[in-house]
């Protein structure tokens, strides 16, 4: 199934666009283009936003034995730290769409790349571990609305290459996890060996990040198919009400983009109840699922491995080798996923992979380091093809905005216990033994809730 299809069709007339009409895109109500070069600052914009989507917690997890110790930390009140990444996603995911319908979604990405860069500025000299909490939820209350709205800024801006630009961005997003992994050790030793400016240099990345998104503040579009009116300053910006675009049917309407003076037609509004769908749960179990892993790898690998007598550089080298295999396989696994009818195959071999790792781990974690470190990084990718799914698994723009709010914030919300269940268990039975199986266990489900995910269904039609 090619990119294409993941495209909501505006009218089924004679007179629609395809997305293989050289002028596509169009704008949402009108017949016309995006300038070009507001298209190519967007896509540095969400290049430049991935990149800062992971630094703040990978970079924590290079350098989690020296803030334990500096900040007095517990093994149990460090799973606690490690678990409140998902925890600000759940929380604060679930307010992105409507931040984006008030705001716009450029406003709300441009505000959560301030909201990471004060963060990451502030938490490192809150000068106690309740401070540090603090400071890293407001950098994660940044990431958690971006994560959300990436999917949403596709699907509006480049509706007929939704798969090459969930790569794009999914790629950058593996690059900064990897890239936060690798050199905050070595950044660190260049500052003078304080871990405080090791984790506060990250802050630079995500105010770089805001620059984009200024010229996005004043586009008051919201997502498609949510209620807005004509933006300002954006050129060849416009709302979401169909009423005088060329080539539509008033019958054709209802299927696709809700109008009326609010931009919703009342009897349409409750239409799609998302928990009512199927697809939509085994998605947001799979999300979870594969966040639980993935917060788990980053806030607890290099631990792993240097309580294995592997040295803390080496250690922040191997996740970085563990996040760098995201950087091809986030591009090419959305492509190759977008062009099949059911995902499933994907990712059973993604789980294959994360048992073997685990299994790698347990038996032989130094020995074999470089080779566990890998195969993790393949089942890491579990990500990227969740966000491709989210894109596939529904037909409208509204349909994408509802689904990957309920996916990533359901996801999140139910990876919250892992990290902390690693710590608990680290602690008490002293060794990795118990965590580790844990991981490998958790594995089973994320692939039969992304088999359940992957059929070809929407859950327009499940609702």
């Amino acid at each position: 199934m090619p990119d294409e299809t993941q495209t909501p069709t505006l009218s089924r007339g004679p007179a629609a666009r395809t997305p293989h009409d050289p002028r596509a895109p169009r704008l949402p109500g009108t017949g016309e283009a995006p300038a070009p070069w507001l298209l190519r600052l967007i896509a540095v914009g969400l290049v430049l936003a991935a990149l800062n989507l992971r630094p703040a917690i990978t970079s924590l997890g290079a350098l989690l034995e020296e803030v334990r110790e500096g900040l007095h930390m517990s093994g149990s009140v460090a799973g606690v730290l490690t678990s409140v990444p998902p925890l600000c996603f759940a929380v604060f995911g679930v307010m992105a769409p409507r931040l984006a319908r008030r705001f716009g979604a450029g406003t709300v990405v441009c505000a959560g790349m301030a909201a990471i860069a004060a963060g990451l500025v502030i938490r490192p000299y809150a000068g106690s571990t309740a401070g540090f909490l603090a400071a890293s939820a407001l950098a994660l209350m940044g990431i958690a609305v971006s994560n959300i709205l990436m999917p949403v800024i596709v699907k509006r801006w480049f509706p007929d290459r939704v798969g090459t630009m969930t790569g794009l961005y999914s790629m950058a997003l593996a690059l900064g996890t990897a890239l936060a992994a690798a050199v905050t050790v070595p950044l660190t030793g260049a500052l003078g060996g304080d871990w405080q400016s090791g984790l506060a240099i990250w802050a630079v990345l995500a105010a770089l990040a805001v620059l984009p998104w200024i010229v996005l503040v004043r586009d008051r579009t919201p997502a498609p198919g949510q209620p807005g009116n004509r933006p300002a300053g954006v050129p060849g910006a416009t709302g979401d009400r169909l009423a005088g675009a060329p080539g539509t049917r008033r019958a054709d309407r209802p299927a696709t983009v809700p109008t009326g003076a609010s931009g919703i037609r009342p009897a349409e509004a409750p239409a799609l109840r998302i928990t009512r769908s199927r697809t939509a749960w085994g998605l947001a179990f799979f999300f979870g699922l594969q966040a639980t892993a993935a917060y788990i790898t980053m806030g607890w690998m290099p631990q792993i491995f240097r309580d294995a007598g592997v040295s803390a550089g080496t250690a922040g080298v191997l996740l970085a080798v563990t996040m760098a295999m995201g950087v091809p396989l986030a591009f090419v696994i959305p492509r190759v996923a977008s062009r099949l009818k059911q995902q499933g195959p994907i990712v059973v071999v993604l789980g294959l992979c994360g048992l073997i790792g685990y299994g790698g781990l347990y038996l032989a974690p130094a020995a074999g380091a470089w080779a566990w470190a890998l195969l993790l990084g393949v089942a890491n990718c579990a990500f990227p093809l969740a966000l491709t799914m989210i894109g596939m698994r529904a037909r409208t723009g509204a349909g994408v905005v509802r689904l990957s709010a309920f996916a990533q914030s359901t996801g999140y919300l139910l990876s919250i216990p892992g990290p902390l269940l690693v710590g608990v268990l680290y602690q008490h039975s002293g060794g990795w033994g118990l965590p580790i199986a844990l991981m490998a266990g958790l594995m089973i489900p994320q692939m039969a809730a992304g088999i359940l995910a992957g059929r070809d269904r929407t859950i327009e039609n499940e609702c």
